[in-house]
């Protein structure tokens, strides 16, 4: 419930639920103390398929019972428990709160396991088998959902096995620090100050050029007047600059997409990456031992 800005939800949704129950106990009170007129053969008039009559029984008592003590149970819950709304309960429960001890609970039971990779260089950690089992584990359920199950990336997920990295020399502590405090990665609309879009197209085959890609000679020629606009990130000759984590453009390694259009769009729309900060999730043991194993994943031949 914290979420939402307003007490009128809480409210909404307590005062239902409330509702809900009393509703439940004032309907059952209904038909224990309703009399239906019936007939001289205890049937009520109703009849179903031509000869199926309804009786004019009262409610099974078991049943009665059962739905007095699902209706108490309720009550006795909400007091309880965090069910009215924004209301916490007499116990102060909160499943936060319970996950936060199962973690801890869970964390101490791996923390002898941690203990013997502690202190370790992460690159000698990088060499250990029984280490590495760990980190692919922890690679697999942090990591994985972004830069694949082979950790080569996809369309806007940086690859982790080609040692391009954008903000920093991809060594041990880069990657720590990425791990830990996250990373933004933003690239803002250029269209404005690169010109028309003819500009803009003409730019893009500039920028094709210096990978060697193919290109249009010609728009390519009339583009690089424009480079000005992006030279102040990406270098004068096109390689990029870790101080801003502007990519290299002359090494065809395309984390947005390749091609004329691809470059068209990003000069137009811009970009803005996030990688969240880890540390909310994982212990710094857990980091130390995942920073060894994503800087194996581009060390793979050392």
């Amino acid at each position: 419930m914290s979420d939402f800005t307003s007490d009128f939800w809480h409210f909404y949704v307590g005062g239902i639920t409330l509702l809900s129950i009393l509703a439940c106990a004032f309907f059952l009170w209904v038909s224990g103390t309703t009399r239906v007129k019936a007939a001289a053969d205890n049937t009520t008039g109703h009849v179903w398929d031509g000869d199926l009559r309804e009786m004019n029984n009262p409610l099974p008592r078991w049943w009665v019972y059962l739905f007095i003590i699902t209706v108490v149970f309720a009550l006795i819950y909400g007091a309880l428990y965090p069910m009215f709304g924004k209301m916490g309960g007499i116990l102060n429960w909160s499943s936060h709160d319970q996950w936060a001890r199962e973690r801890e609970r869970a964390l101490a039971a791996v923390e002898p396991l941690y203990a013997k990779f502690r202190g370790t260089d992460p690159k000698d950690l990088a060499k250990d088998q029984n280490a590495m089992a760990v980190g692919e584990r922890l690679y697999m359920n942090y990591c994985a959902q972004c830069h694949g199950s082979d950790a080569r990336g996809s369309k806007s997920f940086p690859n982790l096995t080609d040692n391009d990295w954008l903000g920093g020399d991809g060594e041990p502590e880069y990657i720590k620090t990425v791990i830990t405090q996250g990373r933004v990665g933003v690239m803002p609309p250029m269209a404005a100050a690169v010109g028309t879009p003819e500009d803009v197209r003409n730019l893009a085959h500039y920028v094709l050029s210096l990978s060697g890609s193919p290109h249009d000679a010609v728009r390519a020629s009339l583009g690089q007047s424009k480079w000005g606009a992006c030279a102040a990130c990406h270098g004068p000759d096109g390689k990029g600059m870790h101080a801003t984590g502007a990519p290299n453009l002359t090494d065809q390694i395309w984390l947005h997409g390749w091609g004329e259009e691809a470059i068209v769009k990003a000069i137009n729309e811009g970009f803005n990456n996030v990688m969240p900060a880890q540390n909310a999730l994982l212990t710094p043991d857990q980091i130390h031992v995942l920073t060894a194993y994503v800087w194996k994943l581009s060390h793979q031949a050392q």
